[in-house]
């Protein structure tokens, strides 16, 4: 470790000196998602890729990309939304490289979480993946000889004695954790850092002396706006599956949430519950339809609030805060959490919050909040009725969940946290795994149950099954036998697939010939759930963006209308021709604004009339 580390402002002279430093081989780190440092790690490629004498390997997780369209209407909607939240950020040239299969042969690229579904028809990418729990991700970096971290980093000056700290911020995961290893002897490599002024500096472990660096990066002309994701828009699926995880989680306890309309939802359901108790508790009623309620239902108020304990600090944990239900405090703290990534409002919060509120949120090493390892009594203690909430694609009957990949091995994203946090549910003595799911994917014809009867891949196993909540209820798995755990799935699956499914348990003998589903749960469909929340999602009660968004007016405008184009697509032509119809009719000033926003307000091609009656429809419909 230095005095004090070189700064420079020219990325490509960084790059040069950390090859004369380190050598011709280098295995280069990248933190998961937003703490990259791309200007760094796009001048060593550059580098690596202009002398094939150079060993570059990457090792990292999360790679973010721009969004990418798949049609024309797609581009027209999403060309201007991308340049406005996204124009500034510089794009990874390794993943460009990979796209384009140009990556040289000097240089290999591996993650062990990959952005969900965006390298399925990459060949590479599903080469090269790492099968990796989160926790364990920082062993097989080490075994794999790194050398050198590259990470995107806050800068502070302190006042009281003008000494330079810098922040590891958004990504003290495996950072910290490797770190730790350095200072025990079993790693070592350099630490450079690549100052952002939008990051926001993070007090806590993370927080570190300038000599903890070699080389830093610093620049007007290389800074850039940080990766911000817009928040998705909540439909009715996403609501009835937050609300049922919402009467999940006990007073008094420990939340993990993960990101997505799910969580979100989970969120604003929370916040409905602690702040409008009465409407929360109707809403139950109706999505409940007279069937009986969970065994573990909670409705109250949130007397003494929860503590966040999380991988990932998701924006919505901030309005859990602000509300009041995130509160309760361990060891000092109301959260802990590994990493973040969110919208520009969140990162903007996190920067102006109260320094004594941002006190009491600490960013800590991945084996902090993923394992019990070190400190455990402590952590027991601390994690009283977790309620550990994420999200799978799939389940089986006999409760395995498939969140990962497919089963012809392809993968979709990777395992993460997921089974470290179901692993603590068993562990500790209170606590329960919630695993999210919506019932059916896809539209129309192309509609599939994710409730499947077997899958060729898991991600939990079925001896691990505990608590499933789709949109159509709860079904709690712990310590039931496979009879009493294929009807509790029963339950919340989709009733156009339940008898298939039933008929398949019973070829099997593994449900009575004489099994049927009760009638109050015969009627699981899209309709019934969009009956129950209706009142709510006019009065505003369950809003599409609860927490703000990054979409305009129009855009908001845009986004059920363009998804409802989409289902027609996916189901009957008679659908799509209905929406033809619907097309016909008188627009509103709101609309009317929407085709011209889509460039379809005078189209002048036959393709583009299609397109816009077709919009028309949709936006009339929607």
């Amino acid at each position: 470790m230095s005095s004090s580390p070189r700064t420079f402002s020219d990325p490509d002279q960084i790059a040069e000196e950390i090859i004369r430093d380190v050598g011709k081989k280098i295995v280069l780190g990248l933190p998961l998602g937003l703490g990259k440092a791309n200007n760094i790690a796009n001048a060593l490629y550059r580098r690596a890729a202009a002398d094939s004498s150079i060993s570059l390997t990457i090792v990292t997780a999360l790679t973010l990309e721009k969004p990418r369209y798949s049609n024309a209407l797609e581009r027209r909607f999403l060309e201007p939304v991308i340049e406005r939240l996204f124009g500034g950020y510089p794009a990874l040239e390794y993943a460009k490289a990979i796209r384009a299969g140009t990556l040289p042969p000097n240089i290999q690229v591996s993650e062990f979480f990959i952005l969900a579904g965006g390298w399925l028809g990459v060949p590479y990418a599903q080469q090269h993946y790492i099968s990796a729990n989160y926790t364990h991700a920082y062993r097989y970096v080490i075994e794999r000889g790194i050398n050198v971290i590259a990470q995107l980093v806050a800068k502070r000056v302190r006042v009281v004695d003008g000494k330079t700290r810098y922040s590891l911020s958004c990504n003290t995961d495996l950072t910290l954790d490797l770190l730790a290893a350095q200072t025990a002897g079993e790693a070592k490599f350099k630490l450079v850092a690549e100052v952002n002024s939008e990051l926001p500096f993070m007090p806590g472990e993370g927080d570190l002396p300038a000599e903890a660096f070699s080389y830093v990066l610093e620049s007007k002309t290389t800074d850039f706006p940080l990766f911000a994701p817009p928040y998705e828009p909540i439909g009715d699926s996403g609501y009835a599956i937050g609300l049922h995880a919402a009467r999940l989680v006990s007073d008094g306890g420990t939340l993990q949430i993960g990101i997505g309309q799910e969580g979100d939802a989970a969120t604003q359901s929370l916040i409905l519950r602690h702040k409008d108790n009465a409407t929360f508790r109707e809403i139950l009623a109706r999505l409940d339809g007279g069937r009986p309620a969970p065994a573990l239902d909670e409705r109250d108020q949130f007397k003494h609030g929860l503590y966040g304990m999380s991988e990932m600090l998701v924006s919505s944990f901030l309005e859990l805060i602000k509300a009041g239900v995130v509160k309760r405090e361990a060891g000092g703290k109301i959260l802990h959490a590994a990493f973040f990534l969110g919208p520009k409002g969140f990162y903007r919060a996190l920067r102006e919050m109260d320094p004594v509120l941002l006190s009491k949120i600490e960013m800590t090493p991945v084996s902090f909040t993923n394992e019990l390892f070190g400190g455990e009594e402590i952590k027991k203690s601390q994690r009283a009725k977790a309620r550990f909430i994420n999200n799978a694609m799939m389940a089986t009957l006999m409760g395995a969940a498939i969140s990962d990949g497919l089963e012809d091995g392809r993968v979709v994203s990777g395992v993460g946290g997921q089974y470290n946090f179901v692993a603590q549910a068993f562990a500790l003595p209170d606590a329960r795994s919630i695993l999210t799911l919506n019932s059916t994917r896809g539209a129309g014809r192309k509609t599939m149950s994710n409730i499947r009867w077997s899958y060729g891949h898991t991600t939990i196993p079925r001896h691990l099954r505990d608590i499933f909540v789709s949109e159509y209820g709860v079904a709690d798995l712990r310590g039931k036998t496979d009879e009493e755990t294929i009807a509790a799935m029963l339950s919340i699956a989709d009733s156009h697939f339940q008898s298939e499914l039933v008929r398949k348990a019973k070829d099997a003998g593994k449900l009575p010939k004489n099994f049927e589903i009760p009638t109050g749960y015969r009627e699981n469909t899209p309709e019934r759930i969009e009956r129950a929340l209706k009142p709510y999602r006019e009065s505003g009660v369950l809003p599409a963006f609860p927490f703000g968004t990054d979409f305009d007016e129009t855009e908001q405008r845009l986004v059920p209308a363009l998804q409802k184009l989409k289902d027609a697509s996916g189901g009957s032509p008679l659908q799509l021709l209905l929406l033809l119809w619907r097309g016909s009719g008188a627009l509103s000033n709101a609309d009317h604004d929407a085709l011209k926003r889509m460039a379809l307000d005078q189209p002048q091609s036959f393709a583009d009339r299609l397109y816009a009656r077709l919009l028309k429809g949709a936006l009339l419909s929607a």
